[in-house]
């Protein structure tokens, strides 16, 4: 009797602790900035860095994740500097044809055409003109890689839809194109 009595008297103790906690409000917290950080306000004076202030730039040399520096500029030169030098780092079994192709047809073959003739849809509708076919260019991997990077005339940047290898493989599948015309 005496143990059913303990185990009573243990459970209704339990009972009781266990009913008076709040989880939505602890006791205590054992690190409260863990729980609670401490916001600064945008560009606002802080002790926290060495200059005072709470918005900082990146170190010298910073790049972002996944940025690949391209060092041809944004100019003529540039242009012609990567027409003449500038090679795919794509050995031929990196490139996936059926995706390049799947990518071209995405972004290029509603000016250029799905066969590079300069003939797409926007072509056709006068949307704009003057879209050139590729055997009328002299092109190269690199001159296409520099002008999906930068933009030419009318054509504007793609350097946001695609990254550096889908632009390469973009460009190795102009160059198909351009061999079958």
């Amino acid at each position: 009797m005496k143990t059913v009595n303990k185990l009573v008297f243990l459970l209704a103790l339990s009972a009781i602790a266990v009913s008076c906690h709040n989880k939505e409000n602890p006791n205590y917290q054992y690190m409260p900035n863990m729980y609670q950080s401490v916001g600064y306000e945008t560009y606002s004076e802080s002790k926290a860095f060495r200059n005072g202030k709470e918005g900082q730039l990146p170190p010298d040399g910073t790049i972002k994740r996944g940025y690949v520096p391209y060092e041809y500029p944004n100019t003529t030169d540039g242009y012609n500097a990567a027409k003449a030098n500038l090679k795919s780092p794509l050995d031929s079994t990196a490139v996936d044809m059926d995706k390049a192709g799947q990518l071209f047809n995405i972004y290029c073959a509603i000016c250029h055409g799905e066969k590079g003739d300069g003939k797409g849809n926007l072509s056709k509708r006068e949307k704009f003109l003057g879209v050139p076919s590729y055997k009328d260019r002299v092109i190269t991997e690199g001159s296409v890689f520099h002008v999906e990077t930068f933009g030419l005339n009318s054509m504007g940047s793609y350097a946001n839809q695609l990254d550096t290898h889908e632009r390469w493989m973009v460009a190795a599948y102009v160059m198909k194109l351009k061999s079958e015309l």
